[in-house]
């Protein structure tokens, strides 16, 4: 191929590299947000055994950092047009690629364990909740939360307090039908009838279950550091393939 080929293939080389290395800072963003766990759901992830998302978040975050540090020497090595430059470049770049295959593999596999029906997180939560312990005190943090915030009570329904045996039931159930956080509430977060809640009034409680907002934020999580990530990776595929190309055209 004549020199200006060569050149012209060299800023094709520099612009995918200027993209990748911000969809790379992009993706280490969004995985910081996903282990910074906005909606504190991650109890429910770890009690479970299950948390890799999470752990699909962390190595995301490092993949994203080195996808734009690679990137950066990725437009040094082609500007130097210099063969050993660009072999080691394309190294790191496969390194770095097949982290990030596994932490979107990771993500995936882990959100169709967590989400796929409601039983796991039901049994969690009507074995943890209200539960003298290191993980019932998480577990019942985060059910109040979720609660509160969704205006939920339950994993499928109120009735899931009543129908099957807990551990709130079994120090509770004497006194309260379900927790006072599935309680109705006035704009200023007060119980908007207490007594009726306390009581069983299914007018004062909130009639829908929790697990669709768990779900919904399960699958926030998993689309932000695997899918978003699976579209890095097509990309950065695509970048590899022009790279070795202009390392093998090079002299």
């Amino acid at each position: 191929m004549a020199n200006g080929g060569i050149i012209a293939l060299m800023v094709v080389v520099v612009i995918l590299n200027v993209v990748a290395a911000a969809a790379g800072l992009a993706l280490c963003a969004l995985a910081i947000w996903v282990a910074v766990d906005p909606y504190k759901v991650y109890p429910i992830s770890a009690v479970s055994g299950k948390d890799d998302i999470f752990a699909a978040a962390w190595i995301a975050i490092f993949t994203g950092f080195a996808y734009f540090c690679t990137a950066i020497f990725g437009i040094y090595a082609a500007l130097k047009r210099k063969r050993s430059l660009v072999l080691l470049y394309l190294i790191l770049m496969f390194i770095i690629f097949i982290f990030e295959c596994a932490s979107c593999i990771t993500a995936v596999t882990n959100r169709d364990y967590l989400i796929g029906n409601s039983n796991l997180v039901k049994n969690q939560m009507l074995k943890y909740y209200a539960q003298d312990s290191n993980q019932g005190r998480q577990i019942t943090g985060t059910w109040n939360k979720v609660m509160n915030d969704a205006q939920c009570c339950g994993t499928d329904s109120p009735m899931d307090w009543i129908e099957y045996n807990s551990t709130f039931k079994q120090t509770y159930g004497s006194t309260y039908t379900w927790p006072l956080n599935c309680c109705q509430r006035q704009n200023s977060f007060d119980p908007a009838d207490p007594v009726g809640c306390m009581f069983g009034q299914t007018s004062a409680v909130f009639s829908k279950g929790c697990f669709n907002y768990i779900q919904t934020v399960l699958n926030r999580y998993t689309w932000s550091v695997s899918w978003y990530g699976f579209a890095v990776q097509m990309f950065v595929f695509f970048l590899l393939l022009i790279t070795i190309v202009y390392f093998l055209l090079l002299e």
